[in-house]
């Protein structure tokens, strides 16, 4: 077992952190902030009160490093898919389309964590929006780089401005998996995610 840093009277903290936050991340993503209590990160975690408050201080940090886990993760996984891609105008109409994707699994759409927190939060904790920017900054950069494979690459007109191409992007896919959590189907989030790719023509 991998074991914490965090010494506590001389005892170190005996979890797998990352794990633990990955868990905490779950229950984050799935219920949002203010639905989820101690009780339920406990739960998920494994771990007792004590070691939480060790580990993580309170409710509002560890949900701060959860967002950091999350968009590390998820700018690790779009940077992986880019790289996979046969052309960026194929990675930007495959995420697009991955809301779609969404209503067709058995586990029940859950949104961005970045944009669900963003509408939870509605900007009233400076910290929390802070890390909700850095994380929208963060996708919007991935994107950008796919508009500009895709226009040296002829698919994207290249006297279009790619970091608003970016940005819209941010937002169409903010929208699309909000569309997705509402119920919407697939094919009906299909067809606003190819509509929203015309906008590259």
């Amino acid at each position: 077992m991998v074991q914490n840093e965090i010494m506590s009277q001389g005892r170190p903290i005996e979890f797998d952190p990352n794990l633990a936050l990955t868990k905490a991340m779950e229950v984050f993503w799935c219920k949002g902030y203010e639905a989820t209590s101690l009780v339920d990160l406990l739960d998920a975690m494994g771990i007792s009160k004590s070691s939480f408050y060790q580990a993580f201080r309170s409710k509002h940090e560890i949900f701060e490093r959860c967002l950091q886990m999350f968009r590390l993760r998820q700018v690790e996984l779009m940077t992986g898919a880019l790289q996979k891609a046969p052309s960026g105008r194929a990675f930007l109409r495959s995420m697009l389309r991955s809301a779609a994707h969404e209503t067709t699994s058995a586990v029940p759409p859950k949104g961005c964590l970045i944009m669900n927190t963003a509408s939870e939060f509605s900007g009233r904790d400076p910290v929390i929006s802070k890390l909700v920017e850095d994380g929208t900054k963060c996708f919007a950069k991935v994107f950008q780089a796919a508009i500009e494979r895709a226009q040296s690459e002829g698919e994207v007109d290249q006297s279009k401005n790619s970091q608003i191409l970016a940005r819209f992007m941010v937002a169409t896919m903010s929208g699309l998996k909000t569309m997705a959590k509402a119920g919407m189907p697939g094919s009906a989030i299909e067809d606003v995610a190819d509509a929203a790719l015309a906008v590259f023509d």
